[in-house]
């Protein structure tokens, strides 16, 4: 890690080290923002004592970053054109990054502070689309072409549907738990089984489920939440420094042929089907343009790009051998390469063994390009955990009492909490970012609505209030500060 202001001046190595001090303040932020999600249950039911049930929950937040891989990080990358952060000024990127940090840190301390379970996914997403976007008109570029638009669609789309997933699984899965048993003391509140039996503990099993549940939780949560600091962490090294971190400086030799390799295939499947790919992709080849133009990725620059590529990468052993400015350069190739092989999959002219083998070449070419160093995944699991460990008490007593006109019973506890765990991990393993605050208030309310508790109106009307803010709300507070960050320091 040390490594990584080697070679820099000083105010950039010291602009650098702040940007990334404030991606895992955002991260410990996330930590104790959501943590209430992963142990509200069993706190509120009092299956575990509050400490021992945060310690719990920041361990297994810890283990699920280190273990959940990185689709979900690389979903958050490439919410925005990548080579658009690496053609930017290091000052130009230094405002992006601050701009985006600050309108996610301002929203989560605000919501949090508030006691309102607002999403820490709406509010990374929406700050970077805000940056993305206003990136795009100061550039007199259109809009869009600040940010991925299909990615966003599938974003959004999942942090549409999952708490409705949430909120009717949960549900079912509580009715069934009445059906199943339904005289089990499992079906009380903390209160009612205390006036009953003088007990304050749920039943045995009942209690060891809640606790498994709620350690799943924190474990699915670490899984996307944590990814998503990573996919952040990994976006600020990019863009501020893309000659250290443009690709894998540890893939191995195998990796680069492998890479090599997908590329040269590429070329000769786009070469023995110009004439049927040219009506929907121009596939002409322009040697004057041997490299992808900036801020853009044009078809026409592929089959040139890929003999560029060959020639930079023939006999490379590492890429350490590579100048800062070569990194860049294959990156912003292998970038393009998959976009175009994106473009082409989706042709109905392909048949699916076409569209599978280029599927499987895409994979070979993001090998060394979607990768965090581990220091990178230690930190962020390290900084998610200890926030974890804090801040739990404002959103708590939300999720657990007013939610519902009643209590939340230890059989309503056990349904939100296992559907959320299932629905995050289903979701962390697919690589789509989720809300995790979202998928479990919508899992709660779903059990209030089949035990017939009914809502309390004021408290899901601020649920619903910040679930349609959050994401105009951080665009336009991103978009804002990086405008002005922009001007004030041109």
């Amino acid at each position: 890690m040390l490594d990584l202001f080697s070679d820099m001046e000083l105010t950039a190595a010291l602009m650098l080290g702040l940007a990334l001090f404030f991606v895992l303040a955002y991260e410990f932020i996330n930590g104790f923002h959501d943590t209430a999600n992963a142990v509200a249950t069993v706190i509120y039911t009092k299956a575990m004592p509050a400490h021992l049930a945060v310690i719990g929950s920041g361990i297994f937040n810890f283990l699920g970053v280190m273990l959940g891989g990185l689709g979900v990080a690389y979903a958050i990358v490439h919410l925005l054109p990548v080579d658009l952060l690496l053609n930017v000024g290091v000052g130009h990127g230094l405002y992006m990054v601050y701009a985006l940090l600050a309108a996610a840190i301002i929203w989560n301390l605000g919501t949090w502070y508030l006691g309102i379970p607002a999403s820490s996914s709406h509010t990374l997403i929406g700050s970077i689309m805000g940056v993305g976007i206003a990136n795009a008109l100061m550039n007199n570029q259109y809009w869009l072409s600040g940010i991925n638009t299909k990615k966003a669609i599938d974003i959004l789309l999942s942090l549409l549907i999952s708490p409705t997933v949430g909120l009717v699984m949960a549900g079912l899965m509580l009715l069934a738990l009445k059906k199943w048993r339904p005289d089990s003391r499992m079906h009380m509140t903390p209160e009612e089984r205390k006036n009953t039996d003088g007990k304050k503990h749920p039943p045995f099993w009942t209690r060891t489920t809640l606790i498994a549940s709620a350690m799943g939780m924190s474990f699915a949560h670490g899984s996307n939440d944590g990814q998503k600091g990573i996919g952040l962490l990994m976006l600020v090294l990019i863009g501020l420094a893309p000659a250290k971190f443009a690709l894998d400086i540890e893939s191995t030799s195998y990796q680069i042929e492998r890479t090599v390799d997908a590329a040269k295939h590429m070329g000769e499947f786009y070469e023995s089907n110009r004439d049927r790919l040219n009506g929907s992709l121009d596939l002409s080849y322009n040697s004057d343009h041997p490299l992808p133009v900036l801020f853009k990725c044009e078809s026409a620059s592929t089959l040139p790009a890929i003999s560029t590529l060959v020639e930079k990468l023939n006999s490379v052993k590492s890429y350490e051998s590579l100048s800062g400015e070569d990194r860049r350069v294959v990156r912003r190739i292998l970038l393009c390469l998959d976009d175009t092989a994106k473009k082409a999959s989706k042709l109905d002219i392909l048949s699916k063994k076409e569209k599978a083998d280029l599927d499987r070449l895409r994979k070979d070419l993001s090998a060394t390009t979607e990768y965090a160093p581990q220091w990178v995944i230690v930190a962020v699991a390290l900084a998610l955990g200890l926030g974890t460990m804090v801040g739990w008490k404002r959103i708590v007593l939300t999720v657990g009492e007013k939610i519902g006109n009643k209590g939340m019973t230890y059989s309503q506890g056990n349904a939100a909490q296992l559907t959320a765990a299932a629905a995050i991990g289903v979701a962390s393993w697919t690589g789509m970012p989720v809300s995790t605050t979202h998928i479990l208030s919508s899992a709660v309310a779903g059990t209030m609505i089949a035990n017939k508790s009914g809502l309390q109106g004021g408290t899901v009307k601020s649920i619903v209030i910040a679930w349609v803010l959050t994401l105009p709300a951080t665009m336009l507070l991103s978009g804002g500060l990086f405008w002005a960050a922009s001007v004030l320091f041109a």
